[in-house]
């Protein structure tokens, strides 16, 4: 075996707790190479692996994983990494005369700093929800740094809650960030807020209603011609340059509708959203109707197949008598069309509530390069995508294709219907 170190000509950076992507695409747009991606749900490594091609999936708990492993499977062997991101899923509880980071449900945080001590970057970057600052819970921040510290990694303080609205996303979205240095390296700064703010409508405004398109009742995509006029929406569909936009350009159609499967309403419904003001919560499914001139309020991803498999409340569309699509979520997370998700809308809209809008993503990546004193530039090469068969695996189909057991995410496999049958949960919640 040659384990000779990788040549990179852009800075290497590695995905921790990636789901689909959202971080991995900031941080390539900010200039990075994400060499690879560790992620312990097949369905979001599959998802990755089709929008990454270059980045290696790794389908497994940080639990499981060494350093050594992750270097190996990606290639990168004695390679100086320049960045590890994630964003550790953690309850972040206080518990009385007992350290936070020894709590059992906090370990996937405690394995994010053994994976940043043995992996070595010159920065890490630990992404999180706004609660981790609040009350008792802050006695787990403080924790993570002293950890963080005794890794060898100096952290930039105070630690920001960034609200990606400040930095080109149309929506009202806060996350913690908090920024370590390895001790040979220069301190980054965290994001300045940007002046100019992005719509519901600058990014939404432009796409076709799936309502009108049979096809999309069966299929989450359908050819189809349409025009873009604001500025967001072209960069969007990849019509006008993005000057701060540094990764890798995609071969796509930008004239097919994706990730748009329809969602059925009864007339009853589509009547209280059509009555519900823009911007008013609908009394009784309790979603809110957007704004078109406002920000969408935070996506959330609701529970998982272990918890049940709910869906959090989707927005009404500013317009039509409908929740949006999983496209239309994408926008207003500042994802590309060329960006796909799972063809279950379920999985789809999962996979964007749990992850960092790329533009929020861009600007703090942006810091690193900057502290890394290097000049991003985009590449010439165009990547072709993934095999599409990896947006529709339901869970055994991905496990197997990772060699992962199918059961690495507890699901509740199967739910009754009133017909008497029974449908797997990817089928239920389609």
């Amino acid at each position: 075996m040659n384990c000779t170190m990788k040549i990179n000509k852009r800075p290497i950076g590695i995905d921790l707790f990636s789901g689909a992507g959202g971080l991995s695409l900031g941080f390539e747009q900010a200039g990075f190479d994400i060499e690879a991606a560790v992620e312990i749900d097949p369905i979001h490594c599959a998802t990755h692996e089709f929008n990454f091609p270059n980045s290696k999936a790794i389908c497994a708990s940080v639990v499981a994983v060494s350093g050594a492993e992750i270097r190996r499977r990606a290639g990168l062997y004695e390679s100086d990494i320049d960045v590890v991101f994630g964003g550790a899923p953690c309850q972040g509880f206080s518990m009385m005369g007992k350290r936070a980071l020894d709590d059992q449900r906090n370990q996937l945080v405690f394995h994010y700093v053994r994976l940043v001590h043995e992996l070595r970057p010159k920065f890490c970057v630990f992404e999180n929800v706004k609660g981790l600052t609040l009350g008792k819970q802050v006695q787990f921040l403080d924790e993570l740094i002293v950890a963080l510290g005794e890794a060898g990694y100096k952290v930039l303080l105070p630690y920001q809650v960034l609200n990606a609205s400040d930095f080109g996303v149309p929506q009202d979205r806060q996350r913690l960030f908090l920024i370590g240095a390895r001790s040979d390296q220069g301190m980054p700064g965290y994001p300045t807020p940007g002046k100019k703010k992005a719509s519901v409508w600058d990014a939404i405004g432009d796409l076709p209603d799936a309502d009108q398109f049979a096809q999309l009742a069966v299929a989450d995509s359908v050819a189809t011609l349409w025009k873009s006029e604001s500025v967001y929406a072209r960069r969007m569909r990849g019509f006008a340059i993005d000057p701060s936009n540094f990764g890798y350009s995609r071969r796509f159609d930008p004239d097919a509708l994706t990730s748009s499967l329809r969602t059925e309403h009864t007339a009853l419904s589509q009547q209280r959203f059509l009555a519900t003001k823009n911007g008013d919560t609908e009394p009784v499914s309790r979603f809110k109707k957007l704004h078109p001139d406002g920000l969408c309020n935070t996506l959330r991803a609701g529970t998982d197949s272990a918890r049940g498999a709910f869906t959090s409340p989707r927005p009404i569309h500013p317009v039509l008598p409908r929740v949006i699509t999983v496209r239309e979520a994408a926008r207003l997370h500042s994802y590309p069309d060329w960006f796909r998700f799972h063809t279950t809308k379920w999985h789809g809209f999962r996979q964007i509530g749990n992850s960092v809008p790329p533009l929020l993503g861009r600007s703090v990546a942006s810091q690193i390069m900057s502290a890394l004193g290097l000049t991003p530039e985009k590449p010439k090469q165009l990547l072709e995508m993934g095999d599409e068969r990896l947006l529709s695996f339901q869970m055994w189909h991905a496990s197997q294709h990772f060699g992962v057991a199918k059961n690495v995410i507890a699901q509740r496999t199967r739910k009754p219907v009133s017909d008497g049958k029974t449908r797997s949960i990817e089928e239920a919640y389609a």
